[in-house]
């Protein structure tokens, strides 16, 4: 009998999964540049980045002004001359001042050039939600991003899933945007050091069920697995999904779910209209009628402005018992 050697593991917080794959590939002989606002003898603006600069310097770990339109710039350049670029926008919010950087140029130039041109470039940006800091620095904008080809979008819940996605981001030759969350920087996970980089595309499973689906995205899947909790107490199960990334977006998995449920719930903490949920529930009509057995529903941000109270917050976001009324409402 061949005895099996365990795979490493240890205990980190996402934080500390992020700098951990940040380190793997600043290890590797390529050439790579990190550039952003405040990351470097600060650690970044949520500490994510702390020690780079003092092991690897300031050549390589690169504090960058308040322009977040020319540091994408800056990092696209870096990308298309053979130095993997990772670029920090330091609120989710700040990433409108880019967008023509992104959406324009590093999600195109591979196509303008006929695929001589490669941009490996990721971009990291933090949720800011829940934490009182106002409509301008509070937003969750993936939705945007599903729109663009030519960019793909990971958007992690745990910090196993950041350690594997983000490894897989910095291996990648064309654009990544990496959407972290501030509330799930201090979340500890195991994380298995020696296995394979998480593929782009493959959903996670967090919870199987038989009674209803529930997809969930980054905070919400927490939320989801409490309301799945609650629900079971009561003899409801719910199975809920993590999709891990939005582009490439793993419809299968949801699809199978719903074979066995006949019904989807898809929460997420951004605004409902147009949100990722929409865009499920459209590709459900279309792909899933068939299965459905009630309308699919969306858990949501109201759409309004957030704001910094934390009366207004609790009324404009999701929680677990708006994941389970939204469950109720499927079987009633």
């Amino acid at each position: 009998m061949t005895s099996v050697e365990p795979i490493a593991t240890t205990t980190l917080t996402m934080s500390e999964a992020i700098n951990r794959a940040l380190r793997e590939a600043l290890d590797r002989p390529e050439p790579m540049m990190l550039i952003g606002q405040d990351i470097g003898p600060y650690g970044g603006t949520f500490g994510v980045t702390r020690g780079l600069y003092e092991e690897y310097g300031e050549e390589v770990i690169r504090d960058a002004p308040l322009a977040e339109s020319g540091t994408v710039g800056y990092a696209i350049g870096l990308a298309i001359t053979g130095v993997r670029a990772v670029c920090e926008i330091e609120f989710f919010d700040f990433v409108g001042v880019a967008m023509d950087q992104i959406f324009n140029q590093a999600a195109k130039l591979h196509y303008f050039t006929g695929g001589k041109l490669t941009v490996p470039l990721v971009i990291r940006t933090p949720i800011v939600a829940r934490m009182g800091m106002g409509p301008q620095h509070s937003q969750s904008l993936e939705s945007w991003f599903m729109h663009i080809p030519g960019i793909k979008i990971a958007i992690p819940s745990n910090a196993a899933d950041a350690y594997g996605l983000m490894r897989s981001a910095l291996l990648d030759s064309n654009p990544v945007l990496f959407v972290e969350n501030v509330r799930l920087y201090g979340r500890r996970a195991e994380v298995e050091l020696e296995s394979e980089p998480i593929p782009f595309g493959s959903s996670r499973i967090a919870r199987e069920g038989t009674d209803a689906t529930v997809v969930a995205l980054s905070n919400m899947v927490d939320e989801a697995l409490a309301a799945a909790d609650s629900l079971a107490e009561r003899g409801i199960s719910v199975e809920v999904i993590d999709p891990r990334t939005l582009a490439p977006f793993d419809m299968e998995t949801i699809l199978a779910s719903l074979r066995k449920t006949t019904r989807l719930a898809v929460v997420h903490d951004a605004h409902k209209t147009l949100g990722f949920g929409a865009e499920i529930a459209a590709r459900c009509m279309e792909e899933a009628f068939d299965y459905l057995d009630a309308p699919v529903q969306r858990v949501a941000a109201a759409d309004v402005p957030i704001p910094c109270t934390p009366s207004g917050i609790e009324a404009v976001y999701p929680d677990a018992d708006d994941v389970v009324a939204a469950v109720e409402r499927l079987l009633a």
